[in-house]
């Protein structure tokens, strides 16, 4: 497997699974374009990959702002003259909460990152990899788009949404080279799971672990083992892969 010439696109690329990712791309020889909300952490991830200038890119990007979405895009066209790949990892968990006493406000910021966010980003992509009839994208969905987890009915929602608009997208390509799926994790070791289990002491949880459901593997999977899973669903060797939801779970899902 190869990404020798070819551009990938990671959104949220300071957070643990894209930074994951980025490494696990850059040593198969991909350039990088490394976007998140502020600048300075996908700075200090650039520098740790040691990449030469014309293999790596940074930026600031909201991908809930349309503007931005679109500058940015446009920015990474011309730093590299196209766009092979597109990993959209933005994402927030949102607070957790009963549903009536999600705040609306909680909700909406939640759909605007994971969902519009990855709207957008496809909309200014898509083009790109359309004129050159070739390209993969890969959204993030969740366990959490698939089962009724509890406390986390905005981010649950707006995971379901995203696998689904993997599978509205994919039907529209994959005939004209462009393939679109979609990597659904269950709990994995990151600074988001954390921040999440800690928050169930908000919902009356003293012990916030009876919340995880690890499944049968008993272990959360590890950034690099999501990366590994990337890898090949936008390498040319997943060429008749378009329209999944893969799940990488641990069995979680099994029941």
């Amino acid at each position: 497997m190869t990404y020798e010439g070819k551009v990938v696109i990671l959104t949220g690329a300071g957070g643990g699974i894209a930074s994951a990712m980025a490494r696990k791309f850059a040593s198969l020889g991909a350039s990088l374009a490394l976007l998140d909300i502020a600048e300075e952490p996908v700075k200090k991830l650039a520098a740790q990959l040691a990449l030469p200038a014309d293999r790596v890119m940074t930026a600031a990007a909201d991908v809930s702002d349309e503007d931005s979405v679109r500058r940015t895009v446009e920015k990474v066209r011309e730093y590299f003259g196209r766009i092979d790949v597109l990993v959209n990892t933005a994402g927030i968990p949102g607070p957790s909460a009963r549903v009536q006493d999600y705040s609306y406000a909680d909700c909406r910021r939640v759909f605007e990152v994971n969902v519009f966010g990855t709207f957008l980003m496809m909309k200014y992509v898509l083009p790109v990899m359309q004129a050159q009839k070739k390209g993969a994208v890969l959204n993030i969905g969740s366990v959490s788009g698939m089962v009724g987890y509890p406390y986390e009915s905005a981010y649950g929602a707006s995971k379901a949404a995203i696998i689904h608009l993997t599978k509205n997208a994919a039907s529209e390509n994959g005939g004209n080279g462009v393939r679109i799926n979609c990597l659904s994790p269950g709990w994995v070791n990151t600074a988001m799971m954390k921040t999440i289990v800690d928050s169930y002491v908000d919902v009356g949880i003293a012990d916030t672990s009876e919340n995880v459901t690890l499944g049968p593997m008993g272990r959360p999977g590890e950034p690099a083992e999501m990366a590994e899973v990337a890898a090949f669903l936008c390498s040319d060797d997943a060429s008749y892969v378009n329209g999944s939801n893969w799940l990488a779970d641990g069995g979680m899902t099994l029941g």
